[in-house]
């Protein structure tokens, strides 16, 4: 009896065994098919009207008495921001720098050549403002306060004007949304072509937001861009 109840025991064990190896194994197998996936991108882009501009306007005068020069550059000041006023600006949104002046004589070094205007002031009146239509239509009539006497510094790098979004805060849901959307339509594409159902998601990273100028010739125009990157559960 003893001998037939250890090998009753002995056969139980070996079944067991058997059958724990095929449950181990097969879970093996569906967690590896579980673990399959694919990785895809999804792009949202956007153009958008700029709701901020910021207008440096630049100005100069030259002269040999510095208390004419004051006065000159004083009178400048005054006429561009009576322009703006009328241009539908309040003054709360224009900033006067004060005036920096040169004296082109004691930057002489060596005995050079002596220079017609000894003193050279600058002076900037910066808009900034919500009312981007307006200033877009102010900028040409500059060239009436040219025509009086006004002397403005070229459009440089940082004379330049330029136009911001502040808006992103309101559209980023809508566009990650449309960014999920994408992506999702090229992973069942995928998942299709492979004979395979899409599963849920594994893991995904919101890109980063990108505010540019659609071109150089519409800097009041511009694109926001994200790309979302996410990654599906692939199913059998």
């Amino acid at each position: 009896m003893n001998g037939k109840n250890a090998l009753i025991l002995g056969i139980s064990i070996i079944v067991g065994l058997a059958s724990l190896g095929y449950l181990l194994g097969s879970s093996i197998v569906k967690f590896r098919a579980f673990e399959r996936s694919v990785t895809v991108k999804g792009l949202s882009e956007r153009e958008v009207p700029a709701d901020i501009a910021l207008w440096p306007i630049t100005f100069t005068r030259a002269d040999n008495d510095l208390s004419a020069l004051y006065a000159g550059i004083e009178k400048d000041r005054k006429a561009i921001v009576a322009f703006l006023a009328d241009a539908g600006f309040e003054r709360k949104e224009m900033t006067i720098n004060a005036p920096v002046i040169t004296d082109k004589l004691a930057q002489q070094y060596g005995g050079g050549e002596r220079v017609k205007f000894r003193y050279v002031a600058q002076q900037s009146v910066t808009v900034y403002t919500r009312k981007v239509q307006k200033v877009r239509e102010a900028m040409p009539y500059l060239a009436d306060l040219g025509k009086k006497g006004i002397v403005f510094v070229g459009n440089d790098y940082e004379n330049r004007t330029e136009y911001l979004f502040s808006g992103l805060n309101a559209i980023k849901p809508s566009m990650i949304e449309e960014a999920t959307r994408n992506a999702r339509k090229v992973a069942e594409k995928f998942a299709k072509d492979s004979q395979s159902r899409l599963g849920k998601i594994k893991r995904a990273r919101q890109g980063q937001f990108s505010i540019a100028d659609r071109d150089s010739h519409t800097p009041y125009i511009k694109k926001i861009r994200v790309v979302s990157t996410i990654e599906y559960y692939l199913n059998d």
